[in-house]
């Protein structure tokens, strides 16, 4: 089993390839219906941006942000939720269902490491690309109306804070899943309800909040941490006096904390089972 263990980047990648290789069969066989769902997707989330733009315009900005840099930070925003459904369409972040209908056992079984599997197995550039290029277009125009200088070590920035965010995100996503394993039937789509909200609250800027409301959603939750707080670190003006590196800091605490509930929470699932495969169970 040790050879299955050592996975190389070369493996990695052609697993990657499987998985858009599905989507992309998925996209010829039934055209219609994946492009109905790649316009549902750009029209919700274009609504979300525009609907935040334009009150930035209507009042000449949101607290300290102005217009365009409202526009900014949606483009950010924007740019994270297409690496989302890139490489996680595949409940591979909402790993709470996996967990609630008993399924990591059909993951046990194969001949590679769990956490290989999830990481490849949600990517579908295809059928939820769209909203990736969306943000590109739109960070492009933001940038160009602020007068940004793009450099090399603004672009490194650009995509540290990228991956970042997309750290805080399926380290929560695993945190709150790890109670799937407990309350399989409860939690199975606690990780969806808790990234939804967190989309929901996480495009509006929080610049002209009262201190109270930014500190919590930059701390016990991380909604702030999503757009707003990396869009004005980019921008050059990091909030609340907390400085640019605070956004790494805390993902690296939250991955650490959601690491060691979700591996608690495996011991207890190898020693319990999932209730699915028993008589009483509810996916039988």
């Amino acid at each position: 089993m040790d050879k299955y263990r050592r996975i190389g980047i070369s493996r990695v990648l052609g697993l990657l390839g499987i998985s858009a290789k599905l989507d992309l069969v998925w996209l010829l066989r039934d055209t219609r219906y994946a492009i109905a769902g790649i316009i549902a997707d750009v029209i919700a989330n274009l609504s979300i941006v525009s609907s935040v733009f334009f009150i930035a315009v209507r009042f000449g900005g949101i607290g300290s942000m102005n217009s365009d840099e409202v526009l900014f930070m949606m483009a950010y925003s924007t740019m994270t939720t297409g690496i989302f459904m890139l490489f996680g369409a595949g409940n591979n972040i909402h790993i709470s269902r996996i967990i609630g209908r008993g399924q990591l056992e059909h993951l046990f079984i194969q001949p590679l490491p769990l956490g290989t599997q999830l990481a490849t197995s949600g990517f579908m550039p295809f059928t939820s690309g769209s909203n990736f290029v969306i943000g590109i277009a739109l960070l492009v125009v933001a940038v160009a109306r602020l007068g940004v200088e793009v450099s090399l070590p603004w672009i490194l920035s650009l995509l540290l804070y990228q991956l970042v965010t997309m750290v805080t995100i399926v380290a929560r996503a695993y945190l709150v899943s790890s109670m799937a394993f407990y309350s399989p039937v409860g939690a199975e789509e606690i990780s969806h309800y808790a990234i939804n909200g967190t989309w929901l609250l996480s495009t509006f800027p929080l610049s002209g909040m009262p201190a109270a409301i930014q500190y919590s959603l930059v701390t016990i939750l991380p909604e702030g941490l999503m757009a707003w707080f990396p869009a004005l670190c980019l921008l050059g003006r990091p909030p609340l006096g907390l400085g640019e590196y605070y956004p790494m800091l805390y993902a690296v605490i939250l991955s650490i904390i959601a690491g060691i509930i979700f591996r608690k929470g495996m011991k207890h699932y190898v020693t319990k089972g999932s209730n699915r495969y028993v008589p009483y169970g509810f996916r039988r």
